[in-house]
């Protein structure tokens, strides 16, 4: 008999940061994976982060997880997007060499104590009356844990589809996995089926890039951990390019005479497929007046001819495929390594699981990663980190660990799935956040690396590494606070941005509420300063001499606190008066059914959910404020 504290069945994105999150809390943890040659393997494309999905990634690595420390070690191209915007939507995101990544994620999983692994495939669970207690694999090992997390991504009872051809399978060339689904739909979970897709891998060698537009990094690249460490990238070291490519009226043209042998309109394929991230087919049906579509042709590796097309998903025939490739400009000699094809999955609806991801049912049992209906490595992976933290704190007999709202991106996915659930691919965006100014992916480490310290997940060189950027941050802003600017050195700086000029002495953060005047260049204006502002002048010169990245990120930490000081406060006070809601307690069990001053619609729907807070009720949907109001009187409140 072979007994651990915590079981995590897969090595995706989900299971490697539950695995290790478990492990360094002081769980013993055994992490099974069907192939322990492609562990937190890029199964679609090669990169990391995005819109809100960047800032997830922050808030993972502020958390103290690793998905943002092996970005930066893997990384390829780095790009801030959103930059014309404001720092709200700000999203960093990077392109990564996949096999790296993979290597690097199995080198961390391998020197983490208290972690073992065992290749293999979960076939059945084990329970001690209703709680799970054990797995059995398909070699037929019986392994037993006080907690099991499920993160099987796209393998349960996968099927593979290219045209009319139809295989199982749970990725390209790896079997699906069965048995789990059966074993836990006896136990009343419910299950339902999703679709999502990958492109052809294209060999570059075939492809005339001189004909494409070239995406660059920014120069200099940013990086994703809070943590000083050195990126990929070495100084002076150029990265590689991405190409934006388009389709055209010739391409659509090619690829419709495939669509009668498509899965997706045959209704071979059942499953709900991703609305923010379609197939090309997709693409075409739904706007069928677009005379051309944006593809993002990106590399694989520093090493590597490989490249991947974003925006080219696709289920149809292999010959289609190939043959509407071959009529986009640059491509008309293309060769492929694999083609491009869909795959069906089970998952199960995320209404069954709590706020800590455990399944309301089954005590000691918790979902994370696509079998909650997400899709995205950085959704995964989030999932993944707080259920390996939520499963450590069960075992020991301590509450869950649950982000709110105003807390982080993660607390709002979490909450979206629990409460509303999903009837399609879920997908992290900025908008789906009510406070997006307060959870910017500058400040991922101010909002959670002191409650990860707390929990022990944080180490000593984390939060002392916070602890100076915090302390340089607020000596920063209160001496632009207390200290003034004299018009005849920075006049010719103003005057140069076509900026109102000084005529007497002003603080310097007066001047920094401008809305195009940039903190950098006023430091810099700053290090030429006379005595007059000589404290202030010394501090300058001693953060420029610094670790350019961290001096960035103080300074954007500064600019942004002083430039957006009124929406930032309006925010938090929003938040406050909203997240009241979310500390009123509702009994377990409690009989809605009997409180007949709810709508029909809004009891239905509380008792499917069983909140455990008003605030959660409040964000049902179908549940009107009146019902709040019933509530809330009914609660003496």
């Amino acid at each position: 008999m072979y007994s651990y504290d915590i079981i995590v069945i897969g090595a995706g994105h989900a299971g490697s940061e539950a695995a290790v999150a478990a492990a360094r809390l002081g769980s013993k943890v055994l992490l099974i994976t069907m192939d322990m040659t492609k562990i937190a393997q890029m199964s679609c494309n090669p990169a990391i982060g995005g819109i809100a999905k960047g800032q997830i990634v922050r808030e993972i690595d502020a958390l103290g997880g690793c998905t943002g420390l092996i970005t930066d070690a893997s990384t390829l191209q780095f790009r801030m997007l959103n930059c014309s915007k404001g720092p709200a939507v700000w999203s960093p995101r990077a392109q990564c060499d996949r096999m790296m990544f993979s290597q690097q994620w199995r080198s961390l999983l391998e020197s983490t104590k208290r972690l073992d692994m065992w290749q293999d495939l979960v076939v059945k669970f084990l329970f001690r009356g209703e709680e799970v207690c054990g797995v059995v694999t398909q070699l037929g090992a019986t392994f037993y844990a006080s907690a099991i997390i499920l993160t099987a991504g796209t393998f349960l009872n996968g099927k593979i589809h290219i045209g009319s051809h139809t295989t199982e399978g749970g990725r390209v060339g790896e079997p699906s996995a069965k048995g789990v689904t059966e074993d836990l739909m006896v136990r009343g979970v419910v299950s339902a089926r999703m679709k999502t897709g990958t492109p052809p891998r294209i060999d570059g060698r075939s492809i005339d890039l001189t004909r494409l537009a070239p995406q660059e990094g920014d120069d200099p690249p940013a990086r994703f951990s809070f943590l000083p460490i050195h990126s990929s990238i070495q100084e002076g070291q150029k990265q590689r390019l991405c190409y934006m490519v388009y389709t055209s009226n010739k391409v659509h043209s090619i690829l419709r005479d495939g669509f009668a042998d498509s899965p997706l309109f045959s209704g071979r394929i059942t499953g709900v497929g991703p609305r923010y991230c379609p197939s090309i087919e997709d693409k075409l049906h739904t706007f069928a007046d677009k005379e051309e579509h944006l593809l993002f042709l990106e590399p694989e590796g520093w090493n590597s001819c490989e490249f991947y097309l974003q925006g080219f998903s696709s289920s149809l025939p292999y010959n289609i495929q190939i043959q509407a490739l071959k009529a986009i400009h640059g491509f008309e000699n293309v060769r492929t390594f694999r083609s491009g094809y869909a795959i069906e999955y089970d998952y199960f609806p995320p209404t069954q699981i709590s706020h800590a991801l455990e399944v309301k049912t089954i005590p000691g049992l918790f979902f994370a990663g696509q079998v909650n209906g997400t899709t995205g490595y950085e959704e995964a992976a989030a999932q993944g980190l707080m259920a390996g933290i939520n499963a450590f704190l069960k075992i020991n007999g301590k509450p869950p660990f649950v982000l709110r709202r105003d807390q982080a991106y993660i607390g709002v996915m979490i909450d979206d799935l629990v409460t509303k659930g999903v009837d399609e691919p879920y997908r992290m965006f900025t908008s789906r956040a009510e406070y997006r100014i307060l959870l910017r992916q500058d400040n991922a480490d101010e909002r959670l690396t002191p409650i990860a310290y707390s929990l022990g997940l944080a180490s000593d060189e984390r939060m002392k590494h916070f602890e100076e950027k915090s302390a340089a941050i607020s000596e920063l802003s209160q001496l632009l606070h207390t200290h003034s600017a004299s018009p005849e050195v920075v006049n010719p700086y103003l005057s140069r941005i076509d900026s109102s000029l000084l005529q007497q002495k002003r603080k310097w953060v007066d001047l920094i509420s401008r809305p195009n005047v940039a903190l950098k260049a006023l430091l810099e204006v700053v290090s030429r300063e006379t005595e007059e502002n000589d404290k202030l002048r010394q501090i300058i010169n001693r953060l420029l001499t610094m670790d350019p990245l961290w001096v960035r990120e103080v300074v954007e930490s500064v600019e942004i606190a002083l430039k957006y000081k009124g929406y930032i406060v309006r925010e938090s006070e929003l938040a406050q008066k909203m997240m009241r809601l979310d500390y009123l307690q509702i009994p377990q069990g409690f009989p809605f059914d009997k409180v007949s001053s709810l709508s029909i619609e809004a009891r239905q729907k509380i008792m499917a959910i069983q909140p455990a807070t008003i605030g959660q009720a409040s964000r049902i949907p179908g549940v009107s404020p009146a019902d709040i109001s019933v509530l809330l009187i009914y609660f003496g409140r």
